[in-house]
């Protein structure tokens, strides 16, 4: 299945479009809040893959609807090294199916659902996650792309 376009802006205002990174395998992970306990695992253990990550050309994209503001202080406070990109509207967050209903304490709300998918160079979705261990995520991303590759 053809993933869907975007243009979202960055950590610091600037603009990422899908398509530009055509030719690369991408994680593109959606998250619900920024500097949470889980989300900040998540992203963490992002950052400190990244190496082993980028090794295989592989690009990481978080996105929530937090603020442009919101994501600057998370990057900032966590040292995160790669784009958070920000969705107010929460357009491409419900494009693609990371919106929905969520249980909190008894309670429902919608919110940003945690849910990842791995685009492959061609612009196709290869995989998608929808039970995320925050801190197990990045090498299951890394052991499904050694995989994909070898087929």
């Amino acid at each position: 299945m053809k993933a869907i376009n975007f243009e979202l802006a960055d950590e610091n205002g600037v603009v990422h479009k899908l398509e530009d990174y055509r030719g690369k395998w991408v994680v593109l992970y959606f998250y619900p809040k920024d500097d949470t306990p889980g989300c900040t695992k998540e992203a963490c253990s992002f950052r400190d893959s990244l190496a082993d990550l980028k090794a295989l050309g592989i690009v990481i994209l978080g996105v929530s609807k937090d603020s442009v503001k919101s994501h600057k202080q998370f990057s900032e406070k966590y040292h995160l090294t790669f784009p958070i990109l920000s969705d107010e509207s929460t357009e491409t967050i419900k494009a693609y199916g990371a919106w929905g209903v969520k249980k909190f304490m008894g309670h429902e709300f919608e919110g940003v659902l945690r849910k990842t998918f791995l685009i492959n160079p061609e612009g196709e979705i290869a995989k998608e996650y929808e039970k995320v261990d925050v801190t197990k995520h990045a090498n299951e991303i890394l052991e499904d792309v050694k995989n994909l590759k070898n087929e």
